[in-house]
């Protein structure tokens, strides 16, 4: 049985064992007497048992950045408010909440016990500034490479499976392409040693246009190196200083599309919510379709980044968006 289902069945039956310990007239309410006296206990329906999904829902630290940025919460909790405020049972860490704890081993032993007392699945590590890998300069590609090798081996130490990276570089698309291919193929031979995937999100610039995306993880010829494919974030190019406003955005529909054959992982984003619940920018019915089309089954990222909710709110309404869109 899955952690997630028998943490759920459990649940249930102690919180139904609980209310027959405290108040007895329940099971008075409830029994027949025979003519002999005997008393016996009318059958009472067990209550439905919540349907199960088709994959299972992790959180993205990213949900909680503002509250982590102002200090309300410190990253070595994120594992308990994943579990006990939003009752999921994975976590994607954002490698700028530790980012100077990476060959800290002492701290990352911290984080590997939150996340096994707390009953959670450490995910992936969202890896960010730590060079572009698509850069057209060979010395500061291979200088991005092997800065990104620290989170390989974290990645490794807390039991994540892969570490989500950037495509980025400057350059036509052809000339970027090249050498986000050339990057991420030797930054997966280090990841294969490891036994940890090297994934891209579509995460602005080149990598939100999908079948340049798609085309580049192909071309790397490595089996760990895949796609994170992100519902809302295909916007290609921003105005400068505003970065809500898109310029030029890539049909997200075809580019979820284009990148699932190499997903290891998923990202839900969600932003603005109407009234019965349903992101107003997605159609998440029809992603999750193509999501299960493609034979996909694992964690999908719960990542919140709008402003007209609480980042608390906000992640419990796209949990249960992604319930009612399953």
């Amino acid at each position: 049985m899955q952690r997630r289902n028998f943490l759920r069945t459990s649940s249930k039956a102690g919180l139904a064992l609980g209310l027959l310990g405290t108040t007895g007239l329940l099971s008075c309410g409830n029994s027949t007497t025979s003519e002999d006296g005997a008393t016996a206990e009318a059958a009472t329906p067990a209550p439905a048992a919540e349907p199960s999904l088709w994959f299972d829902i992790s959180l993205a630290q990213w949900s909680l950045h503002r509250t982590l940025k102002a200090g309300e919460m410190d990253n070595l909790d994120f594992a308990k408010v994943t579990r006990e405020t939003f009752g999921l049972s994975g976590i994607e860490y954002v490698n700028q909440f530790f980012k100077d704890k990476a060959t800290d081993m002492d701290y990352l032993k911290q984080m590997k016990q939150r996340a096994d007392d707390n009953g959670v699945t450490s995910v992936l590590i969202m890896c960010d500034g730590e060079g572009n890998l698509g850069d057209t300069d060979k010395n500061k590609r291979m200088e991005a490479v092997n800065n990104h090798h620290k989170w390989i081996d974290a990645a490794k130490f807390l039991g994540c499976h892969s570490i989500r990276v950037n495509a980025a570089g400057k350059g036509t698309a052809e000339e970027v392409a090249k050498a986000a291919t050339e990057g991420l193929a030797k930054l997966s031979e280090y990841g294969k040693t490891n036994g940890i995937n090297v994934i891209v999100e579509n995460h602005g610039g080149y990598s939100s246009n999908g079948q340049w995306l798609a085309n580049v993880i192909k071309n790397t010829g490595m089996d760990n190196c895949g796609t994170l494919p992100d519902f809302g974030n295909f916007c290609i190019t921003r105005e400068e200083g505003n970065w809500r406003n898109c310029l030029e955005e890539y049909d997200r529909y075809k580019g979820v599309e284009e990148l699932m054959p190499y997903a290891k992982a998923v990202s839900a984003k969600a932003n603005v919510f109407d009234a019965d619940g349903w992101e107003k920018e997605s159609d998440y019915k029809k992603i999750l379709k193509t999501v299960k089309d493609a034979g996909y089954t694992g964690w999908i990222g719960v990542e919140y980044e709008g402003d007209s909710l609480s980042e608390e709110e906000g992640i419990k309404k796209t949990i249960e968006l992604l319930k009612m869109a399953a």
